[in-house]
């Protein structure tokens, strides 16, 4: 049997902790089963490298930013190869490139299409651990290319598609997915299983995890994803297809996402092609909208366009607006910081009714008041000050019961 593991920057953070990868690896090679390692680069080492990026240059070049970030991982997999071998195993790394991990050119954020998997099926067939770096690939020009924020899991996801391995293990410093963040309420706990819908949807809303293209991975190529601590045994949480047990929860997990900041354009012509334009603009220079709202205006024929964005894509965001407002002929931008999104999550949302209803009363109980509601088949969201963010969430966790034990997916 095939698996692929997945360490994080906190499993691999110093020499230790590389020695108990190694372990971990091992102890899996030694129960029978084919090991393929993807690793990040060590805690605060990519961090490091785009601090010295900036030093030298104030808007640096997104090909030269992902030779130097890609570092950190050829860093990593090297000492892991040797951890592995000091302990009398067999294993040999690689890099992106090496087994060949193709993608698109968009540097710091390049999306993979294809995976040359020969290399790593001969180091199999040897015997050896494959200790692969993630995060990284390589372009149809030669180009090294980085695969965004957290990408190591969508590395890891996609060889375990290629190689068709039996799971996939996402080794982390949590032992699994809660009900919501444990740093937050007290009361959060750990489900034993999570279907991939909902966990793409809290991944997207802010849950810290998993990365969101690697929840796509795995629900598209129907790889089962295991999330577990490297620091203790724990058997974490599985992340698979949905079952008609899922649908007995009403709500599987509550979620934040903090910073997020409100754009308004005034007034702007209400007519076809305006928010295609709009939004197609800021598509192109990558910027991620969330949620976007339209009202009329009190001008005829005009309406106010409404959209938030997170704080990292702000000031691109600023002077694209501004911009594009003058182009289509619209009023004033406003600009709103202190924004956050609470959202209830569950796929027993799709036969239940009444949660939007106990979402708003809850909140109403708070003295919280909701700026704009978006809903999905499975999640719905408030728009809410960030000062309220917390006691939100708590409110909201226990109203859902998942407080308790015996209401927790299991």
């Amino acid at each position: 049997m095939l698996i692929v593991q997945k360490y994080g920057g906190t499993s691999v953070a110093d020499a230790d902790r590389i020695r108990n990868v190694a372990r971990r690896a091992l102890a899996a090679r030694k129960q029978g089963h084919d090991v393929v390692v993807v690793v990040s680069a060590m805690a605060g080492e990519t961090n490091r490298l785009l601090k010295l990026t900036n030093e030298i240059a104030k808007r640096p070049s997104q090909r030269e930013q992902d030779v130097v970030v890609s570092t950190g991982e050829q860093v990593t997999v090297g000492l892991l190869a040797l951890a592995i071998q000091e302990q009398k195993g067999r294993s040999r790394s690689f890099l992106g490139h090496q087994v060949r991990i193709l993608t698109d050119s968009a540097f710091a954020n390049a999306r993979i299409r294809s995976i040359d998997d020969a290399k790593l099926r001969d180091s199999l067939r040897n015997k050896e651990i494959a200790v692969v770096a993630g995060f990284q690939g390589i372009d149809e020009h030669g180009n090294i290319t980085t695969l965004g924020r957290g990408g190591s899991d969508t590395t890891a996801v996609a060889l375990a598609a290629a190689l068709k391995a039996e799971s996939c293990e996402i080794y982390t410093d949590v032992d699994g997915v809660y009900t919501t963040d444990p740093r937050i309420c007290d009361r959060a706990r750990k489900l034993d299983r999570i279907s991939y819908e909902e966990m793409l949807e809290l991944a997207s809303l802010g849950s810290k995890v998993l990365q969101i293209r690697s929840v796509e991975f795995a629900m598209k190529y129907k790889v089962p994803l295991w999330v577990k601590s490297s620091f203790s045994d724990d058997p974490g949480t599985l992340v698979c297809e949905e079952d008609e047990s899922m649908e007995e929860v009403l709500v599987s997990g509550i979620a934040l996402t903090r910073d997020e900041s409100r754009f308004v354009i005034r007034s702007v012509p209400d007519k076809p092609g305006i928010a295609a334009k709009v939004f197609g603009a800021l598509a192109d220079e990558g910027v991620v909208v969330d949620v976007i709202v339209q009202t009329p205006a009190k001008e005829d024929g005009r309406t106010d366009m409404a959209f938030t964005v997170g704080r990292l894509d702000v000031d691109k965001t600023n002077d694209l607006v501004r911009k594009i407002g003058k182009q289509i002929g619209a009023g004033k931008v406003d600009h709103e910081e202190g924004i956050a999104k609470v959202s209830v999550v569950g796929v027993g949302m799709r036969n239940h009714a009444g949660v939007a209803a106990r979402m708003f009363r809850v909140l109403a109980d708070e003295g919280v008041n909701i700026r704009v509601i978006s809903t999905s088949e499975i999640k719905i969201s408030c728009l809410i000050d960030e000062k309220y963010a917390e006691l939100a969430v708590r409110a909201l966790h226990a109203a859902f019961g998942l407080d308790k034990a015996d209401t927790a997916k299991s």
